[in-house]
């Protein structure tokens, strides 16, 4: 009998290492070795960097200027400043930017929306010129509108001198910034960012193609933008998403327009590979609803302002662990929004995230014999 329980036990121990070994978290490479001179990749939702290099250095942007002047111009859309049926005269400077161009005519009048279509599919300089005197008189103006809204954003190495991207001495950005601003504008403005998944755009019988070949050869990829000057290389900001989890790749400084793409997809596949986003908890969604004192109501829910995500290693989320703390005497008047607790998400005992706990309704206070109930309870207890 005890060589048999031996066996048994023998047994038991092995089914249980075979069943734990089916999950085992994923251990993390380091990043792809990538030629580019600078690059960050990131998740969306979180904002955690999963890869970078050099990705605060100051370098030209190039193109990738253009994805703030939309940015600027989709402001000026949800404003109600601008709408996209607007006609904008065409400038003879506008005419006469040089580099990549829409072909539009001096004189001549342009919508909105299709000069936001020649510039964020076909590149076209002279197209951001004329939105920028659109909506801020000149050029000049406009770009420091754009450095406006940079430094809202938190851009502390980026600094514009034009709406294009031309070089100039003091034109300059960061993969990282580069990176947050993408982040921004597709948050803030989901309903224009279906341009940049637009893979060609045809004015003045002149067919372009978008130059970000990712929108071809990675179904999951959505935009962003891509840039070249002699100073800066070649460069490709892109987001995409699988799997509800979307990542942004921002590289700066490559050899080649194919190496930015190859480059690009080593960044993706990493991050898809390797990581995983989840949403914890959904904002407005009542995690907890404790006992309210002399109030209205006898309970108040309890939850987040918005959805409270997390990035994560592969395989780690059984590993996740999450703690709610509040008050243990809420009293009554409450008002919605009101920060009363925490809730701290920890993965093998450290904390990767933590956000307030607030209340999701109002709640007065009881009448008079309300009161009176209630602290008669309280005082019994």
């Amino acid at each position: 009998m005890p060589r048999f329980l031996a066996i048994a036990f023998l047994l038991l121990a092995l089914f249980s290492l075979s069943a734990g070994a089916q999950n085992p978290p994923m251990p993390i490479p380091a990043p792809p070795s990538i030629g580019a001179s600078s690059y960050v990749l990131l998740d969306h939702h979180t904002g955690q960097v999963l890869a970078e290099r050099a990705s605060e250095e100051r370098r030209d942007p190039a193109s990738l200027t253009k994805v703030m002047t939309a940015f600027v111009v989709f402001s000026e859309l949800e404003s109600g400043n601008l709408a996209l049926d607007d006609q904008v005269v065409v400038s003879e400077r506008a005419w006469r930017a040089p580099g990549s161009r829409m072909f539009i005519e001096v004189g001549s009048r342009v919508s909105v929306e299709n000069l936001l279509r020649g510039m964020i599919v076909q590149s076209g300089n002279d197209a951001s010129v004329a939105l920028a005197e659109h909506i801020a008189g000149s050029e000049e103006t406009f770009a420091a509108l754009m450095n406006q809204y940079a430094a809202e954003l938190g851009m502390v190495n980026t600094h514009y001198t034009n709406a294009a991207g031309l070089p100039h001495p003091e034109h300059y950005s960061s993969a990282a910034d580069t990176a947050r601003l993408v982040r921004a504008l597709i948050q803030r403005f989901p309903p224009f960012y279906g341009y940049y998944s637009e893979r060609s755009f045809t004015w003045n019988d002149i067919q372009q193609y978008n130059r970000n070949r990712m929108l071809w050869q990675d179904p999951s990829v959505d935009g962003v933008k891509t840039g070249y000057t002699e100073s800066a290389g070649y460069c490709l900001a892109t987001s995409g998403e699988r799997d509800g989890m979307r990542l942004i790749s921002v590289i700066l400084g490559a050899d080649t327009p194919a190496a930015r793409v190859q480059q690009t997809k080593a960044m993706l596949n990493y991050g898809y590979r390797f990581f995983e986003t989840h949403r914890l908890y959904a904002g407005g969604e009542a995690i907890e609803s404790p006992r309210i004192w002399k109030g209205e109501a006898d309970q108040l829910p309890l939850g987040l302002a918005e959805d409270l995500r997390v990035t994560i290693p592969s395989r780690a989320y059984e590993r996740l662990d999450a703690s709610l703390t509040f008050s243990e005497r809420i009293e009554a008047p409450v008002e919605a929004g009101q920060a009363l607790g925490q809730i701290t998400v920890s993965l093998d005992g450290e904390t990767i995230a933590t956000r307030d706990v607030i209340a999701l309704e109002t709640i007065a206070e009881a009448g008079i014999f309300g009161r009176i109930a209630d602290s008669v309870l309280l005082w019994m207890n």
